[in-house]
């Protein structure tokens, strides 16, 4: 409930007296005078009689920010909601870092929550990714998960739009950006450390892809990526040996690092990069060839990775990842 209350006193002697109206009392009963307050507000506003505390410039400062607020809330266009996309451990737990009103801020103003809350997509098995059975449970997961929360509302409501917040390993990121396939409309989100914040940032200053070619093309491709991470070729030669041909995606040596995307446009570079990198690396190796990739990229452009892959045109993807637990790369999931 709230009650019209005046910033400046209909009465001389009510709080804050008549201020800049002196002059022009007509206008004390105006929409320029007047603001909503709940009762409480109003009564403990009104006992500060001198206006000592809550000055009538202070109330008139609150009524503009107020009156600014409402117009970009209310100026959102209806066709721009958003269904907000949670995929990771922990979704719905109090420490999870997937949060509810920092997404909203993120979307906001250009997009707003076609729900409530958002849709969780959770994982299963999220402290044991050093077992294969791990990578088997939660492409399973994953794939059963978004089919029964994100394509229904593909299906449902024509049009649907989803904005993607995600913390998980790299290769189920590359694959749930596989489900949503650049036809489906979804705007991706990456956590910003500095400042912490899932709010896009200016795009930095030199950033670009670079494609660093093998030698020879004449032994099975491997594609390292290493962005937010340098990924030496001797760790890919500890697993496969030596008998390989190492495609490289990456950054100028003074960008690599966990925090370098920040711009939204960075990962239309990247799906477009990925794009064509693929093409090159079909051409050169064959259709039927497997790729075996060695990730250590943003969680967004992991999304963007599977997002740029060609369902029916794409070889096989060998996707590795760094397991801590055996301090090597494994061997994660295959996307056919």
């Amino acid at each position: 409930m709230s009650e019209k209350a005046h910033i400046y006193s209909f009465s001389e002697s009510g709080p804050r007296g008549w201020g800049p109206f002196k002059t022009r009392l007509s206008s004390l009963n105006s929409i320029e005078n007047l603001t909503l307050m709940c009762p409480g507000c109003h009564k403990l506003i009104d006992a500060d009689k001198d206006g000592e505390k809550y000055s009538g410039s202070l109330l008139q400062q609150w009524k503009r920010e107020q009156e600014k607020r409402i117009a970009i809330v209310t100026g959102i266009a209806s066709d721009k909601k958003s269904h907000i996309v949670f995929y990771g451990s922990n979704i719905g737990a109090q420490f999870s870092p997937l949060n509810k009103e920092e997404a909203i801020e993120a979307i906001f103003p250009n997009r707003y929550p076609a729900e409530e809350n958002p849709v969780a997509i959770s994982m299963a098995w999220a402290q044991q990714d050093h077992s294969p059975e791990f990578w088997t449970a939660e492409s399973v997961n994953l794939k059963f998960e978004f089919k029964s929360e994100v394509e229904k509302r593909i299906r449902n409501k024509n049009g649907a739009h989803f904005s993607l917040f995600s913390l998980a390993p790299m290769p189920l990121l590359i694959q749930l950006g596989t489900l949503f396939t650049d036809k489906v409309d979804v705007d991706v989100y990456q956590p910003i450390r500095e400042p912490k914040t899932w709010m896009w940032q200016d795009f930095p200053e030199g950033f670009e892809f670079l494609i660093k070619k093998p030698v020879t093309c004449n032994h099975p491709p491997v594609l390292v990526i290493s962005l937010s991470d340098k990924v030496s070729h001797d760790r890919i030669h500890s697993i496969l040996g030596k008998e390989v041909s190492i495609w490289e995606l990456t950054v100028k040596d003074g960008l690599v690092g966990n925090d370098i995307i920040r711009s939204k446009a960075q990962l239309v570079m990247m799906r477009t990069v990925v794009r064509q990198l693929m093409r090159d690396i079909k051409e050169k190796h064959g259709f039927s060839t497997s790729l075996s990739i060695f990730p250590a990229m943003a969680v967004s452009c992991a999304v963007e990775m599977g997002r740029a892959r060609m369902p029916k045109a794409e070889m096989p993807w060998v996707i590795y990842d760094q397991n801590n637990h055996e301090r090597i790369f494994i061997k994660a999931l295959t996307i056919d």
